[in-house]
């Protein structure tokens, strides 16, 4: 089984391709029931399509945005971390080491199948379950990607089919962008956020799954904090951009920087 090593020896991030795919599908089925937390992260092309016309609704005009270049292009990269609500790490079948991530890659030669991929997860456990949490940090573009992959499907046509659909298979969902973007002590993207907690990063940013063990830590770290009122818990299925309260921000720091996320990085600016 391919791993990669980083630089603490006492963990690993867990490279997938076609040739251990089925292996490590296996191994997901065997750890999700103890480890129910998913911290997912994308690597995708970029940007394409830069404008979509605008609709009544800003976040109408967001999903067409999100849709409308989803459908045109194709996941480079998924990265997932498993933990529980405690923040312990699963341990690697292998070596025994806590497995800080799992990076299902994609090329012509080894990387993963779409369809293949989409057969083997969905039954795995991890989707379709109102017992297992979600976390993303800005993730329209991250679930776009994952439910066309999961359906084999173009996104539907309306944000509302869309959510629609995204609850179905993820019942419960975090977009920590949703959580903290009116909490002044939080600013920025995820490498911004992670500093300001004081989470430190294992392996390479901008790689799928490390950048999920990322989102994992600033997750286990948000959990503490207030926002306004509340809680992460009140925050449960939105998406930043997709709501109406963070749909104009959304909207906005799209036209800045012309094509919002230009690329897939750019969620993690400071």
């Amino acid at each position: 089984m391919s791993k990669e090593r980083v630089e603490n020896g006492d963990v690993e991030i867990r490279e997938v391709w076609a040739s251990n795919l089925e292996s490590e599908i296996y191994v997901i089925r065997n750890i999700v029931d103890d480890f129910p937390f998913i911290a997912m992260d994308t690597e995708f092309p970029g940007i394409v399509i830069h404008h979509t016309g605008d609709l009544q609704d800003v976040a109408d005009t967001n999903y067409q945005y999100v849709r409308a270049n989803v459908d045109r292009l194709h996941l480079l990269q998924l990265g997932l971390t498993f933990f529980n609500a405690a923040g312990s790490l699963p341990a690697s079948p292998d070596s025994g080491r806590p497995v800080t991530g799992m990076d299902f890659k994609r090329n012509k030669e080894e990387g993963v199948d779409a369809k293949l991929f989409a057969e083997l997860f969905t039954p795995s456990g991890t989707v379709l379950d109102d017992s297992v949490y979600w976390v993303a940090f800005q993730s329209a573009f991250d679930f776009g990607y994952l439910l066309k992959i999961l359906t084999s499907k173009p996104l539907p046509e309306t944000r509302e089919g869309f959510l629609e659909l995204l609850h179905k298979f993820i019942p419960l969902l975090y977009d920590i962008k949703r959580v903290i973007h009116l909490n002044d002590n939080f600013h920025g993207g995820l490498n911004s956020v992670a500093t300001s907690l004081g989470v430190e990063r294992v392996g390479i940013a901008h790689q799928a799954g490390s950048d999920s063990f990322v989102t994992a830590q600033v997750f286990l770290k948000l959990r503490g904090h207030r926002f306004g009122t509340g809680s992460v818990e009140d925050y449960v299925g939105l998406v930043f951009g997709l709501d109406a309260e963070t749909a104009q921000i959304f909207s906005n720091k799209s036209r800045k920087e012309e094509g919002f996320p230009a690329t897939s990085s750019s969620r993690y600016r400071s």
